[in-house]
């Protein structure tokens, strides 16, 4: 199977090309620190041929779901170092997600902090979890041309954060209507000035980090994922095609290790083709996630549609899941359930194939 065959993505030789999505599972501390729990699970889905792992948060202030993991202390980068050396241990890649949850953070998760946002407009088809229970989400401050260097700068010290704590590079978080996405997409924008208006200006803020992040790596060691049809926290974009084209074309001319693609719509809202212009315009590697079966990740990539796809809870409930790829096996069934309770059941606790 192509699926199952090696893989370069920029400076990283892939073993395979089932990858493992990146999954927020909340089993950090109240501080954002990675856990041996969490080190467990990486490492357990290490035979994937790169490990993406989760959003994990580029500073204070920027919690969206409560125990998610940071990247900005010491405790948090030590914290990471034993998932990294868990995952390498098994032979595996892992990558971090650098990533600013915007508008979809909460007053409640942060200390009182109000969310900052491209424009002052709330998210409205969805609830935010806190300690508190599910509350409706903050309207959130505009932030000013002036403090939007300072956004930048955190994600570059994530990103030499991230290289302290092992990481093999780094996906930059474009996607499901946190921060950047809010930035790209025009029913999230609707400032004026340099950071509003056209697709062009939309896109400066993630193109400003994606260049911030490069200058640390090098381009070969970092990704970018986003969703230019997802209405996830109320996003919506009048031309996903154009934004797709637009920001693949900027990560093609600088050479970087990959673009991953959310394919759909998690709530089904908004449908349309964003892999073909991707693939179109995008020269390295392409990923593609959202739904696959291996099966159809298999003829996708035969046919020349893309190079790798990145597995969700599919991957999630089978840590095992290239061997059974190959096998021919039984997949469990994810545990939807305890997809973000504490603990290792339905997290660690999946059987491997016997």
């Amino acid at each position: 199977m192509q699926l199952l065959s090696p893989l370069t993505v920029g400076a990283l030789q892939l073993q395979n090309r089932v990858l493992l999505a990146p999954l927020t599972r909340c089993r950090a501390t109240t501080d954002h620190v990675p856990t041996p729990l969490m080190a467990e699970y990486y490492a357990q889905r290490a035979s994937g041929g790169l490990v993406i792992a989760e959003a994990t948060a580029i500073s204070e202030g920027a919690s969206a779901f409560y125990t998610e993991p940071g990247i900005y202390s010491e405790a948090q980068i030590a914290g990471w170092k034993q998932v990294t050396d868990a995952v390498h241990a098994k032979g595996g890649l892992i990558v971090l997600q650098l990533w600013h949850g915007g508008r979809a953070c909460h007053s409640d998760l942060n200390g009182g902090a109000i969310p900052i946002a491209p424009s002052a407009i709330g998210i409205t088809n969805d609830k935010a979890h806190t300690p508190k229970g599910s509350v409706p989400y903050d309207v959130p401050r505009e932030l000013r041309d002036d403090e939007l260097p300072g956004i930048v700068d955190l994600f570059k010290k994530a990103a030499e954060n991230a290289k302290l704590a092992g990481f093999d590079g780094v996906e930059v978080h474009g996607a499901n209507g946190y921060l950047l996405d809010e930035f790209l997409r025009d029913g999230a924008n609707k400032r004026s000035g340099p950071y509003g208006g056209s697709i062009e200006n939309r896109a400066s803020l993630m193109v400003e980090v994606i260049d911030a992040v490069i200058s640390v790596w090098g381009a070969d060691r970092v990704g970018l994922r986003i969703s230019p049809l997802n209405s996830y926290n109320s996003m919506i974009d009048s031309d996903p095609v154009a934004i797709t084209t637009y920001i693949a074309e900027q990560c093609s001319a600088r050479g970087l290790a990959y673009l991953h693609m959310m394919r759909a719509d998690f709530l089904g809202e908004q449908s349309g083709d964003v892999m073909t212009p991707a693939r179109a315009a995008f020269k390295g590697t392409l990923i593609a996630n959202m739904g696959y079966t291996a099966d159809e990740a298999e003829a996708a990539i035969a046919d020349g549609k893309l190079d790798a796809v990145a597995f969700g809870t599919s991957f999630l409930a089978n840590p095992d899941l290239p061997a059974r790829i190959a096998a021919k096996a039984e997949l469990n069934v994810p545990n939807a359930a305890k997809f973000y309770s504490p603990g290792p059941e339905g997290y660690t606790d999946y059987p491997t194939m016997v």
